[in-house]
């Protein structure tokens, strides 16, 4: 691959690795094509839909002219793996911050989890976790939330297109989701311990598709490094 091919335009495919956030995946490949093709400032590149950091999986990232094809991609529909860990919950709704309550699981059974996966199905309310780059009055909601302050969030519309129970091993619960855009999973690990009659938290997230772009086509940071420069 040549440099024009980059700035004619790539989807490059990226397996996001744990703790990295989308835009310092973005930033190093960024400067890896830069340097390796001696490419002006203005060159673009720019990912379709943001993984939180302690997320890991599929980071789309687009170069040159194919930026203009972000937003469509980041209209598709996307699918995820994960675990909810029952018990308990954090105010980011993820591994973010530490455990704020701790709730009753006994009760819980195998049938009751996948009973409850149905109230899930097709267009949901969503309230986006306060730990969100979301913006409210200008600020981002993460902001208010670090300041102590307390935000109203309005709910929104998403849809869940499939909702599966993979393993039951309380308690972890693991799941893969297929949802549409703007579909927050820590949200809905949330609301689906309110749903138990406990509360829970995500504790691990992977994308593994957007619309026909798999992961398993992926690569990782790494791995792309070492591609360019052999």
């Amino acid at each position: 691959m040549t440099g024009e091919d980059f700035q004619n335009g790539q989807i490059l495919l990226i397996d996001k690795p744990l703790t990295w956030s989308s835009f310092q995946a973005v930033n190093k490949l960024k400067y890896l094509i830069k340097r390796k093709y001696n490419l002006p400032k203005s060159f673009k590149i720019g990912h379709a839909g943001t993984l939180d950091p302690l997320a890991t999986g599929l980071l789309i990232v687009c170069t040159g002219k194919f930026t203009k094809k972000i937003t469509e991609i980041q209209g598709q529909a996307k699918e995820y793996t994960g675990t909810i860990t029952v018990g308990a919950t954090t105010p980011s709704y993820d591994l973010e911050t530490e455990v704020d309550e701790t709730f009753p699981i006994v009760h819980i059974s195998e049938e009751l989890i996948q009973e409850t996966t149905k109230q899930f199905l097709g267009e949901i309310n969503q309230k986006p976790p306060i730990f969100s780059a979301i913006k409210k009055d200008g600020i981002r909601l993460y902001e208010h939330a670090r300041a102590g302050e307390t935000v109203e969030i309005p709910f929104r519309k998403t849809t869940i297109h499939e909702f599966e129970i993979t393993r039951v091993a309380l308690p972890e619960i693991d799941f893969r989701v297929q949802c549409s855009k703007g579909t927050y999973i820590r949200s809905l690990a949330f609301d689906f311990g309110k749903a138990l009659q406990s509360g829970a938290h995500l504790s691990a997230l992977r994308r593994t598709k957007i619309g026909d772009y798999s992961v398993e086509n992926g690569f990782t940071p790494e791995d792309f490094e070492k591609q360019l420069i052999s």
